[in-house]
């Protein structure tokens, strides 16, 4: 069997959606998806809402309820009837998202089994057919397949094949011969 492994935020984990909503809370803004295509919100803030915006991701609460990617959860329990599925998130930069992303795991996927769960940083050492990322910098770096799956600050790159959402994943790895 071939390897799958897939990213967490922003492939299956709707990080984005709660960094704007935190944002957007904190500083009264209105910032949406849209406006941060080929950008980052980093480069839309003010300088002085740069500490905050930055510390979203050290707070453990940021992981714990993110919404699921739709339609993430029913293609990758399809995908784990012809491949081997792993979870890998680049969680070394950010300690304190270990539990919350595991329970969200749990919560959400509760068919993985706890072992295709990997923590890890440089995502260059998994030993994988295929990544799925939104991360060029982690594609970059991985020896096998990589995909691109679109999300506003990737939207420009077009230096990988691509998915947009779920129902992409699907047609590539299970509508086509394998």
């Amino acid at each position: 069997m071939k390897r799958i492994a897939i990213d967490m935020d922003e492939v299956i984990a709707d990080a984005l959606a709660e960094y704007l909503q935190r944002y957007n809370t904190d500083f009264n803004a209105k910032l949406t998806k849209q406006d941060v295509i080929g950008k980052r919100i980093a480069e839309l803030a003010p300088a002085e809402h740069l500490t905050r915006l930055r510390s979203y991701f050290h707070e453990e609460s940021f992981f714990r309820d993110l919404e699921v990617m739709e339609g993430s959860q029913e293609v990758i329990r399809d995908l784990m009837d012809r491949y081997e599925v792993y979870i890998v998130t680049a969680a070394m930069e950010v300690p304190c998202s270990f539990t919350a992303k595991f329970q969200w795991l749990e919560r959400h996927f509760p068919f993985l089994p706890p072992d295709n769960i990997v923590f890890c940083g440089n995502k260059g050492i998994i030993a994988a057919d295929y990544l799925i990322d939104d991360n060029v910098y982690q594609l970059d770096r991985f020896r096998g397949e990589g995909i691109l799956f679109t999300t506003p600050h990737n939207f420009y790159e077009s230096k990988y094949n691509r998915v947009d959402d779920w129902q992409d994943v699907r047609k590539l790895f299970l509508d086509s011969p394998e």
